[in-house]
């Protein structure tokens, strides 16, 4: 069982009533939704009960085909003199109608495979930047080994070239003095 809407006879159709509404308001930016619905229901009040929905759909489908601008939430009818309103960022560059686009075939997703029979790309030459030194951090220098300033390992630490052992030093702990006992 299918419920109708039933439409009196005496209410125009919904475009009819949008459009006699904008005009009827005359707002310098158009008019918003919920006052073009006032407008609606106190100008012909016996509405169908989905009236809102319906006023929804009217009003998208008329905006869509061209009927309504809508601008800043507000509808209004296209004026034939005004120029387009341009939306946010960079307008798209104009398409030349004469000109026809290529038309590349798919690309499959991922790498290309390296072609087998290709022969062998010779190594790139480093650029340099002109300031003589190489790019990036330096590269860690060579430990010394023997000599004079050589580090020395002991058992537990390695010692640097100043004689100090690396790290934290050692907990010192006090000595032990005799105490003797009189009796």
């Amino acid at each position: 069982m299918a419920t109708e809407v039933h439409k009196s006879p005496s209410l125009p159709p919904y475009p009819q009533m949008i459009l006699k509404a904008i005009e009827a308001l005359n707002e310098e930016n158009g008019s918003n939704k919920s006052s073009i619905s006032k407008y609606m229901e106190s100008t012909y009040g016996d509405l169908p009960a989905g009236h809102s929905q319906l006023l929804s759909d009217h009003l998208s489908r008329m905006k869509d085909s061209g009927q309504l601008v809508f601008w800043k939430n507000n509808y209004s009818k296209p004026n034939p003199n005004a120029p387009p309103r341009r939306g946010r960022g960079r307008p798209p560059k104009p398409k030349d109608p004469l000109q026809p686009r290529p038309v590349y075939p798919a690309r499959p997703r991922g790498r290309p495979p390296k072609d087998p029979n290709a022969p062998p790309t010779p190594a790139k030459v480093k650029m340099s930047s002109g300031s003589g030194k190489p790019r990036g951090r330096p590269r860690k220098m060579a430990r010394p080994t023997g000599g004079l300033g050589a580090s020395t390992t002991t058992s537990a630490t390695t010692t640097t070239a100043t004689g100090r052992p690396r790290g934290r030093p050692p907990k010192v702990k006090p000595a032990l003095n005799e105490v003797s006992v009189q009796q």
